[in-house]
């Protein structure tokens, strides 16, 4: 037997590998299973190349449990290890002492990854003791035994074991047993296994048998040897990628379509991306790109791999010129990965471009699924942006869609203002902003239906990207000014009147929660709705917008604020008008007169008053100053008062608001009951 210490430093290497080089305890079945299929590999290789002439035989990497004596074993049938080969790639992994072997190796990691070597020192996160068992498939060969317990102290000694290969014997810690259990064991298998190109087994196959799950003969086979990424495009059928897809995502929709990657320089590249069918929320979608380093999984964290918009596809990339660090829990800086990035954006775009150009019909029929994912790559990428420019599209009220250019084309001649900017009528709810719609329609203006989850952001974009456009939502205003053509037609009511007659509807106005009113008049023709609210488009859209960026919060605090239109040439709202006048009229002529009176004082006062400056004024000139403003407000408060309680008692305001409010979906609860109640009594 022969005993010593790994490397020639007295340092544990075992803690400092725990620390910083594996955070996840879980990969080192990763590691383990990855330096068998790897040997594997290599004696396949040496058989295809005459060195190695004897019977491949069963290649199966085999993953065993033995719960009483709390084991793990992987065991290859690959090249195995000679004495001295354990010496060099196990004894001497350290041999310049821990600072010494971290700093050899934070610049080079990638071609750490795979080599028995460093990957099997992870097994001492979950082991107490690691035994290997190894024959080399050289001839004359003798097995030997090393052994650890994670010190810098080991045993090596001759071994009985007949078949070339490797059996790594893991003693599982006291504080890792769940690793001990089956269900455990296959979920990792699964996860970081599944793909490996030599066959792992775990166990046999189970089937129903005399009222439970008993074992069959037949091994239990975790991966797919040749996953489907691996295979050239031209060999696969439709049927081939949704299969696929099932495997990796068997809960999931049907994808729209997919891209196969293959590339060779100047980097190696494969993978299979899918469209899968999103229509919101965004982050569930996330994390569903799987990252393989030569068909054993690394991550579903690829952000720094694929631009983040493309994060919300599905799929597989696997590329071995990816640079992560030694442990593959992490991208390094790298070059690479942008000439990768650059690479997967472009395949997207031409698909899409080539799926737009050969199938249009097929693509408007997927294009309420896509618009939120082309949408985010517009937003967050400007390269995309110049590539999706030709095959985004817009959709309008009535279902027909549009590229950004045919729009244009359609609207160019309608729908410029007077100031000759091009306005795009947008609608986020085709039911409940009908008539806006259809007052738009009937002006001969066409009219988008923006309702997706980013079309708000989308809007934001375009008008910075489109020349001389605006995009105007067809409820922010009545439908004369959206579009302003020449100067608005003056109303003929006096000031006065104006006035008046919005005291009236102003102060029989709901308090809604966290909603302002506003209230003017405007001449829209005898024809047009009496009453109409509109919402400010900045206003509303900083609004929408908050929920996106950060910093804007302070829009998001602000109250709704809304314009209750009154039409001054509508017949309903002259018979307020006029039912005002005769109504208010005695009771308003001594409230006028002397509101006359003090304003005309007011006047007076302050031109006296004129030049001086506080401290030059008597208090006596203050107090009479004071008095008199406080006298007019006195007034107008009685003149408001008077023109409350007129239309307090007047069904027609109320009826004409509470229109408004249900055509806008603000009409609810209590209000919305006296609404049919009064309804009903006007009819009788």
């Amino acid at each position: 037997m022969q005993k010593g210490n790994i490397g020639v430093t007295t340092e544990n290497i075992f803690p400092v590998i725990k620390k910083f080089l594996y955070s996840d305890h879980e990969i080192f079945l990763r590691e383990m299973v990855s330096n068998a299929v790897d040997a594997t590999q290599k004696l396949k290789t040496l058989a295809q190349q005459g060195e190695f002439k004897g019977e491949l035989g069963d290649l199966a990497v085999r993953v065993s449990l033995d719960t009483e004596k709390g084991t793990i074993t992987i065991s290859d049938r690959g090249i195995g290890m000679t004495e001295e080969e354990i010496d060099k790639y196990i004894n001497q992994i350290a041999f310049s002492g821990v600072n010494d072997f971290l700093e050899k190796y934070k610049d080079n990691a990638n071609n750490i990854i795979g080599h028995f070597g460093l990957g099997f020192y992870s097994s001492f996160m979950v082991a107490k003791r690691v035994d290997i068992i190894t024959k080399s498939y050289k001839d004359g060969a003798k097995a030997v035994k090393w052994s650890c317990d994670g010190s810098p102290a080991y045993e090596i000694d001759e071994a009985d074991k007949a078949d070339r290969g490797s059996d790594i014997v893991l003693h599982v810690d006291d504080d890792c047993k769940e690793f001990l259990e089956k269900n455990k064991i296959e979920e990792l298998l699964n996860k970081y296994c599944k793909f490996m190109a030599v066959p792992v087994v775990f166990g046999k196959k189970q089937e129903w048998k005399d009222g439970k799950m008993q074992d069959t003969d037949e091994d239990h086979v975790i991966n797919s040897v040749e996953p489907l990424w691996t295979k050239a495009p031209s060999t696969l059928k439709d049927e081939d990628y949704k299969s696929f897809y099932r495997t990796l995502y068997p809960m999931h929709d049907e994808p729209l379509f997919w891209i196969h990657l293959n590339v060779d320089y100047p980097f190696n590249l494969t993978g299979i991306l899918y469209f899968p069918r999103i229509k919101s929320n965004i982050e569930l979608q996330r994390n569903k790109i799987q990252l393989y380093c030569n068909q054993v999984f690394v991550t579903d964290q690829v952000e720094g791999i694929v631009p983040e918009f493309l994060t919300l596809l599905h799929g597989v990339i696997d590329s071995p010129d990816i640079p992560l660090n030694v442990s593959r829990s992490y991208l390094q800086s790298d070059r690479e990965v942008k000439k990768i990035s650059t690479y997967i954006t472009k395949k997207v775009s031409d698909r899409l471009q080539a799926i737009f150009k050969e199938d249009r019909k097929g693509y408007e029929e997927k294009w309420d699924d896509l618009k939120l994912f082309i949408n985010y790559g517009m937003l967050s990428d400007e390269n995309f942006y110049d590539r999706a420019k030709d095959f985004a599209l817009l959709k309008d009220t009535e279902g027909k869609y549009f590229t950004f250019e045919e729009y244009r084309q359609l609207i160019e001649s309608t729908q410029k203002d007077k100031d000759d900017t091009l306005v795009y009528l947008y609608a986020t709810d085709r039911e409940e902003q009908y008539s806006y719609i259809q007052a738009a329609k009937d002006k001969g203006y066409s009219v988008l239906l923006l309702d997706g989850q980013l079309d708000v952001p989308a809007i934001q974009m375009l008008e910075q990207k489109f020349e001389k456009s605006r995009f105007t939502r067809v409820d922010a205003d009545i439908i004369d000014r959206l579009i302003v053509k020449d100067d608005a037609p003056k109303s003929t009511l006096s000031d006065d009147e104006s006035a008046n007659l919005s005291s009236v509807f102003r102060s029989q106005l709901p308090h809604l929660d966290k909603t302002e009113f506003m209230v003017e008049v405007q001449a829209l023709g005898a024809n047009a709705r009496p009453v109409m609210i509109t919402q400010n488009e900045y206003m509303r859209r900083m609004k929408e917008m908050s929920r996106f960026q950060a910093g804007m919060n302070f829009y998001a605090q602000m109250p709704d604020s809304f314009n209750l239109v009154l039409n001054s040439d509508h017949p309903l709202v002259k018979r307020v008008l006029d039912e005002c006048g005769s109504s208010t009229a005695d009771a308003l002529k001594p409230i006028e007169s002397e509101l006359r009176g003090q304003e005309a004082r007011l006047a007076a006062l302050r031109q006296s008053q004129e030049g001086k400056k506080p401290e030059e004024l008597s208090q006596e000139e203050k107090d009479d100053k004071a008095n008199t403003e406080k006298a007019i407000a006195e007034q107008k408060n009685k003149k408001q008062q008077l023109f409350a309680d007129f239309g307090k008692q007047n069904a027609v305001v109320h009826q004409l608001i509470d229109l408004a409010l249900l055509q806008n979906g603000m009409l609810k609860g209590e209000a919305l009951d006296k609404f049919l109640q009064r309804s009903v009594e006007l009819i009788k």
